[in-house]
This record gives structure tokens, C-alpha cells and sequence, in this order.
């Protein structure tokens, strides 16, 4: 092979290198570094955006607002009735064996546990993360940070401070 062979291959190499170098904007936050699971990254209000890859169905939703301090949470949810409702609680993250971040949570007023627990993954500084049910790989939330719930949903749920 002569240099000039040689030189076009490289350019070949280096443009393919390039190419595959560049991601598209779905790839972005996978180069974005996660955070620890921690009550002061996990601190504020939280929409669920996505239930199992879907969009969640028309006229439900669910608001979460952690508290780092009190390990608490309150969430506006309509999912089972037709009203709104705020539920309020406190939440605990762990670690298990496998070094997951483990989100559990218990009810107030003797109402019990959550269904799941939830290995919490993906949390990024932008403003999302990834709740997998432990129990059921399949049962996978997605949840994006917000500045407030919307006043309407908590006028509605009748959520009084």
C-alpha cells in the first residue's frame, strides 16, 4: 500500500469515528452522568410523565412533592377515583445487595405500604428518573421534575395547608 492509500483509508476511519460519534438528542442523556438516589437530589415536586413507555390515559396524573427533611411526600394523584385526592406519607430509599436504590413508601392514617418498592435509576440533574417496580421489571415509570403542581389539581384534590 502506497501513503496515499494509507491516508485515504485513516480519513475513511476517522470520518466513520465521526459519524458514530455523533448522537441524536434522544442520546443526550445518556451522557449526562445520574445521580445518587438521596432525599436532597430526589427533593421537590415530580410529575409522572410515562407509565410502561405509554403516555398516561386522559384525565390522570400524578404529582409527587418530596421533602428531604421530613422524608416525607405528598402526592396528587387521580388515577382510582374520579376525584383528585392528596395522599400524604413518608418515603425511605436504600440500597440492596446489588447497590440499587431502593424508593419505598408508607401512608398516613394507617392506609399501609405502597404496592411496590421501586429501584430508582436515571435520576438526572435535568430533571427526570426512572422508577422500575421490583418486583415487576415490566411496571417501569418515568417521572420529570416540575417547578409546582398546578393549582387547579390542588384546588381540586381540596388539599388545604
Amino acid at each position: 500500500m502506497n501513503a496515499k492509500t494509507i491516508f485515504r483509508l485513516m480519513a475513511a476511519f476517522l470520518m466513520m469515528i465521526a459519524i458514530q460519534g455523533c448522537s441524536s438528542d434522544d442520546d443526550k442523556q445518556t451522557l449526562e452522568p445520574t445521580l445518587d438516589v438521596t432525599p436532597a437530589n430526589i427533593a421537590g415536586v415530580w410529575k409522572l410523565e410515562e407509565w410502561n413507555s405509554r403516555p398516561l390515559p386522559q384525565g390522570t396524573y400524578c404529582y409527587i412533592i418530596f421533602t428531604r427533611k421530613e422524608r416525607s411526600f405528598r402526592m396528587f394523584q387521580k388515577f382510582d377515583s374520579m376525584y383528585a385526592r392528596c395522599i400524604t406519607g413518608v418515603y425511605a430509599i436504600d440500597k440492596d445487595k446489588l447497590g440499587n436504590y431502593i424508593i419505598s413508601g408508607e401512608y398516613d392514617y394507617q392506609m399501609g405500604e405502597w404496592n411496590n418498592s421501586y429501584v430508582v435509576t436515571e435520576l438526572y440533574a435535568s430533571g427526570s428518573m426512572l422508577w422500575t417496580a421490583k418486583d415487576n421489571p415490566d411496571d417501569v415509570c418515568r417521572y420529570v421534575r416540575l417547578d409546582a403542581v398546578p393549582e387547579d389539581i390542588i384546588r381540586e384534590s381540596g388539599y388545604k395547608e
